[in-house]
């Protein structure tokens, strides 16, 4: 009975044995694969990154060879589809995606004052896009944004009606000071008091803030590239289908665009007045949005470039990679 006893322990010992080293061996197998697959993603990820910034000098090429006097939505920067199109046999495995915007089209927010006051002109052109059909908020909503937002960029500490100053954001569970100075990146409005990620991000069916105000501007409006909700908050006078038949207008390759009065040609809005200093047709400021793309995997490029004088150069002022 006890060599049988015995005999039972060894055999229950050579069991737990086997299952140890089975159990480590697949452990060290998992984490085998787990490097390889690390290893692979990680070269995947440095390749893509490497075609997102080929496309993205890619854009900036695009933009130097633009030469007219003039920027549309009929120009090749402005159609890189076709690009991105072409881009899958260039690379092994990869493609790209590009996407230029006209900064210059969007409302300058930075200047929504002049010193610590309102600049009256770009203050009711925000209110008209706030209240207007592409964000519905109430005029009182508007103005309350409009505060806040003024606020969080003039020098001073007094609060402007229903804005917010340094006490509202000490107040907040992960406070933080307002920056009383201009914004630096269009992101930084998500700081401000009353702006959602939804407002500012919008939906698949709504443009949102980030698509409509910018930081990087010469102060005035390109009517050629203006979003359509931007379009919209020019003149009081702006109607829905006004919007329509000038973005019809522009679209068509044959009109001329580089006459800053186009719009007044445009039948059916006779009624509408555009400021003429807050309007242009050239832009120097562009968006350029660049994404390779390996399956289920991509890494994106987002960069602002501006056209220097003359169309000879463009400066990048700056990028971020997601």
């Amino acid at each position: 009975m006890r060599i049988s006893n015995q005999r039972g322990i060894a055999l229950i010992l050579v069991l737990l044995m086997v299952s140890i080293i089975v159990a480590l061996t697949i452990q060290l197998n998992r984490s085998q694969r787990s490097e390889i697959y690390e290893a692979v993603n990680l070269s995947d990820g440095i390749r893509l990154r490497y075609v997102a910034q080929s496309a993205f000098y890619a854009g900036e090429a695009i933009l130097l060879t633009d030469k007219n006097a003039f920027d549309a939505l009929t120009e090749d920067w402005a159609k890189t589809e076709m690009l991105a199109l072409k881009s899958e046999g260039l690379f092994d495995n990869a493609s790209f995606r590009l996407l230029i915007e006209d900064e210059g089209g969007k409302i300058p927010i930075n200047r929504l004052i002049t010193g610590n006051v309102y600049n009256t002109q770009i203050h009711e052109l925000l209110l008209r896009l706030l209240t207007g059909p592409q964000f519905r908020l109430s005029q009182k909503q508007a103005e309350e944004l409009s505060d806040a937002i003024k606020d969080w960029i003039d020098a001073d500490d007094e609060v402007t009606g229903d804005g917010a100053e340094g006490g509202y954001y000490a107040g907040r569970d992960r406070p933080y000071a307002a920056k009383n100075a201009p914004l630096d990146c269009i992101e930084e409005l998500l700081m401000v008091k009353g702006v959602s990620r939804g407002l500012f991000y919008g939906t698949r069916e709504t443009a949102g803030l980030a698509q409509c105000l910018t930081v990087f501007s010469d102060g005035k409006i390109n009517i050629n590239t203006a979003p359509k909700a931007v379009l919209r908050s020019l003149s009081v006078e702006m109607t829905d289908e006004a919007v329509k038949l000038f973005d019809l207008y522009r679209r068509e390759e044959k009109n001329n665009l580089a006459d800053p009065v186009w719009y007044s040609r445009v039948p059916g809005t006779t009624s509408v007045n555009i400021p003429a200093g807050l309007m242009s047709i050239r832009s120097d400021f562009f968006r350029i949005t660049a994404i390779g793309l390996h399956g289920k995997m991509m890494e994106r490029i987002t960069g602002i470039v501006r056209r220097e004088t003359g169309g000879r150069t463009v400066k990048l002022l700056s990028w971020r990679v997601e």
